[in-house]
């Protein structure tokens, strides 16, 4: 889930399941999807046939997205929808995310003073030593979950353990693609099960169930799920090529050479991850984060910041705002140690806006409505209605680049489907989550996946494949539903 971290159920309720999904009963379906078949063939060239050559420059996602966004208004424009109402629920869009905004450069200046500080070198030292390959792929996925439950925040945990993780796993000689596969697969994992998520709280709500009834019946395709893949990542491990084990002393020694290692430099992340359980608001907790590490940099790193500027105080603020390079004797460890601050932040925070003026614009003139009324056309049988509410999900995900309305919309429209079919309402809920919370980090636009790639380092299309457990996670709820499985029937009916 995008977890905005640990926003409040109060404010999820008001602010987001209060949303008005806007109906425009001129719009045709053909119509609806005019700047999606435009957007999606954009994306699918620069993607599969432009490559390293960058169409448009560096942005080239950022400019795809807005070009989209521009022909949804034109379509809205000949269907008699105002440019206020357009830009009110761009506004809102652009609202909606400046928290998450926020928290992005927090984790950009938080990676580079956990670097200069030595605690990214430090988890790396101590975890070469403990995690072997061996085993280092299913017990990401474990270390993931846990962090992920105890926190409620898929992106908490990238943003701490994972960085830690991708590190510790490049120096074994593991792929990053499968590394950020097993940190995502047991983040959200841990997510998905965490009475203080954001989006575990908003499910129950759009579906009209509780919170505890949601986590319970859920469960049921999700521990089968999370058991297939770290059966997955266990075999993988088993079989993977690696060639840190007999580098393992060689990089330990260059650590030690560049860094003062010691383990009073868990301190910082023990401390954050305490104020974001005991629910501090995620940008005091990160803040104090970068505040202590500024602080531990001074009293463990100070040759380290003498070797970055002839200021130490300006090397902790290079660290903060832009890019950072920490020099070893050792060449994945150089590229490793660095960092890009607030300023790396950049691509992925413009990525996330234009994500958000198209979804405002295609809420706006009703599209997103009329493309899930459509779909609920086809859900003829019981079946059918929770392949429709996937299918939903799914689009929604990469059409409004939002993991939240993926929720919302389906949520909303196929409530009462679900009521006219006989079925409890937590099936609805669990479908959502299975299928709306956890592929929108599979999506390089949406929020989710550019948050993903960016705090990890590797490229959305790079882990996907490997993040079995969010791409596990729909085929089972339809397994279920395709024989019948647990599918809670209504009192009386």
């Amino acid at each position: 889930m995008k977890s905005q971290d640990n926003i409040s159920k109060i404010q999820i309720d008001s602010e987001i399941s209060g949303q008005e999904i806007i109906q425009n009963k001129e719009l045709n379906i053909w119509e609806a999807l005019i700047p999606v078949v435009i957007l999606m063939t954009m994306l699918a060239y620069n993607i599969f046939f432009v490559k390293g050559q960058k169409l448009l420059g560096d942005y080239t996602n950022q400019y795809i997205l807005l070009m989209a966004g521009l022909i949804a208004a034109i379509v809205g424009f000949f269907n008699k929808v105002s440019l206020q109402l357009m830009a009110s629920e761009v506004l809102e869009n652009l609202k909606s995310v400046l928290i998450p905004i926020m928290i992005l450069f927090l984790v950009g200046a938080l990676a580079g003073t956990w670097l200069v500080s030595g605690i990214i070198p430090a988890m790396v030292y101590y975890g070469l030593q403990v995690l072997s390959p061996s085993i280092f792929l299913p017990a990401s996925v474990v270390i993931a979950a846990i962090i992920s439950i105890a926190t409620g925040s898929s992106w908490t945990t990238s943003a701490t353990v994972g960085i830690a993780l991708v590190g510790i796993g490049s120096a074994l000689g593991i792929p990053t693609g499968m590394i950020a596969g097993a940190v995502i697969s047991g983040a959200y994992f841990g997510d998905k099960m965490s009475p203080l998520s954001d989006t575990t709280n908003l499910a129950p709500a759009m579906a009209g169930t509780d919170l505890f009834t949601h986590i319970r019946y859920m469960a049921m395709t999700t521990i089968p799920t999370i058991i297939i893949t770290i059966i997955i990542f266990s075999i993988l491990s088993m079989n993977i090529e690696t060639t840190g084990s007999a580098d393992i002393s060689g990089l330990l020694k260059s650590i030690e050479n560049t860094f003062n290692i010691t383990p009073y430099l868990f301190t910082v992340p023990l401390v954050v991850i305490v104020l974001i359980v005991t629910k501090t608001k995620p940008l005091i907790a990160l803040g104090i984060g970068v505040l202590l590490a500024a602080i531990f940099a001074f009293i463990f790193q100070l040759e380290v910041l003498t070797s970055l500027s002839s200021s130490n105080f300006k090397s902790i603020i290079n660290a903060i705002f832009v890019d950072t390079e920490i020099t070893t004797d050792n060449e994945k460890l150089n590229k490793l140690f660095s960092a890009g601050g607030m300023k790396g932040m950049i691509w992925t925070i413009l990525l996330i806006i234009s994500a958000m003026v198209f979804g405002g614009i295609m809420d706006a003139i009703g599209a997103l409505a009329r493309i899930t009324k459509e779909l609920l056309k086809l859900a003829t049988s019981i079946f059918g209605l929770f392949a429709s509410t996937v299918f939903s999900c799914l689009g929604l995900n990469a059409i409004a680049s939002d993991q939240y309305l993926a929720l919302v919309i389906p949520g909303k429209m196929f409530k009462k489907a679900y009521e006219d079919k006989g079925l409890a309402p937590e099936n609805l809920s669990r479908t959502l989550e299975d299928s709306g919370t956890v592929t929108s980090v599979l999506v390089p636009w949406t929020t989710c996946g550019a948050y993903q790639a960016s705090v990890l380092g590797v490229d959305t299309l790079s882990y996907a494949g490997f993040a079995f457990f969010n791409y596990i996670s729909p085929f089972m709820t339809l397994l279920f539903a395709a024989f019948n499985i647990k599918i809670k029937q209504l009192k009386g009916k």
